[in-house]
């Protein structure tokens, strides 16, 4: 039990570091558009590859890695419809990170840097289909940094953006390519079928 426990605060901990620091500056979401990225180290120059910072892509090139979909209705419904969807077709929800909270609990500390958008609520489902899994395992275990996946959706304003990072964008190049693609567009079909 203490270490099933362990394992959901670290998953916890590493969706709160990833949606912080998405979450901070979206542009999707009526944040700065301006992406700061520190510049690269000697170490990773040194491999010769051309280093383009993430100031020089142009918008359209950092969201097509992010598929956005937003629906007018509340945080709960929006939820519970895309969770039964996902369930119902052979995704397993395995964790529900409620991260809006989890940041609430920092609001004092971190005055008038908390939560500058003025967001309503974020929640996560981290999900997973086994059998892809073991597809994209045998093609490239590398890939495995994909599983499992995950879903945040995030309430303002009377609407619901369920955000999904591509797992073909991050598989670009690797032989487990055409899975994640497939998987992909598994997911982007879900969540329009859920949230019409």
């Amino acid at each position: 039990m203490i270490k099933k426990n362990l394992a959901s605060i670290l998953v916890l901990f590493s969706f709160l570091v990833v949606n912080v620091n998405v979450f901070a500056e979206s542009p999707l979401l009526g944040g700065d558009t301006n992406i700061s990225v520190s510049q690269p180290t000697t170490e990773q120059a040194a491999d010769n590859k051309p280093v383009v910072p993430v100031e020089n892509l142009a918008p359209a090139a950092i969201e097509s890695a992010v598929f956005v979909h937003k629906v007018k209705g509340n945080m709960n419904s929006v939820y519970k419809s895309l969770f039964t969807k996902l369930e119902n077709n052979g995704y397993y929800v395995i964790f529900e990170p409620n991260i809006g909270r989890n940041l609430a609990h920092f609001a004092k500390r971190w005055g008038k840097d908390y939560n500058k958008n003025k967001l309503d609520s974020i929640r996560s489902m981290v999900f997973c289909n086994g059998w892809y899994a073991n597809k994209i395992s045998n093609e490239d275990p590398t890939m495995l940094a994909l599983c499992p996946l995950h879903v945040t959706l995030v309430h303002k304003d009377d609407y619901t953006s369920i955000l999904f990072v591509k797992p073909g964008q991050v598989s670009r190049g690797s032989s487990a390519n055409s899975i994640a693609l497939e998987v992909e567009q598994d997911i982007i079909r879900i969540i329009k079928e859920s949230a019409l």
